[in-house]
């Protein structure tokens, strides 16, 4: 099983990595996203982004896989398509926005994990968590 053979060898390389004393926190994810195990997702979502309309943005988009700013439809479909098996360049996403003078972050979804990330890369940046209807009707943008 696949699965146990990861599992097992994350666990040495946790191991491994705390004698040598290098901090490590294994993610408990749902899936082998980011990585070549994503292959047969790749193929089936590469025609489903690739009929997508995605017109000329009036804002740009921070890809996660170039940590650059996109305005262009077809390319933000080329690196969505790429972001699927590649790795993720958030601190670098992240660190782009603020040095463009984002000081404002809304995080969009089941809990706070991706506040808490950014609040770690940057300690001044004002964070806003979405999680119910409650909190749409209730967000002060005001920040």
């Amino acid at each position: 099983n696949c699965n146990k053979w990861f599992k097992k060898n994350l666990d040495l390389f946790s191991e491994d990595l705390n004698k040598s004393k290098i901090k490590n926190i294994k993610l408990n994810v749902s899936a082998p996203f980011h990585c070549n195990l994503m292959k047969i997702a790749t193929e089936n979502m590469r025609e489903e982004i690739n009929n997508l309309d995605i017109k000329e943005l009036k804002n740009p988009i921070i890809s996660n896989y170039s940590a650059k700013p996109s305005l262009n439809g077809n390319e933000i479909k080329k690196l969505l398509i790429l972001q699927i098996e590649g790795r993720v360049r958030w601190l670098e996403s992240v660190e782009f926005m603020i040095n463009q003078g984002t000081k404002n972050f809304i995080e969009i979804g089941p809990g706070k994990v991706l506040s808490g990330l950014v609040k770690r890369i940057n300690k001044n940046i004002n964070m806003v968590s979405i999680n119910t209807e409650d909190d749409i009707k209730n967000i002060d943008l005001d920040v």
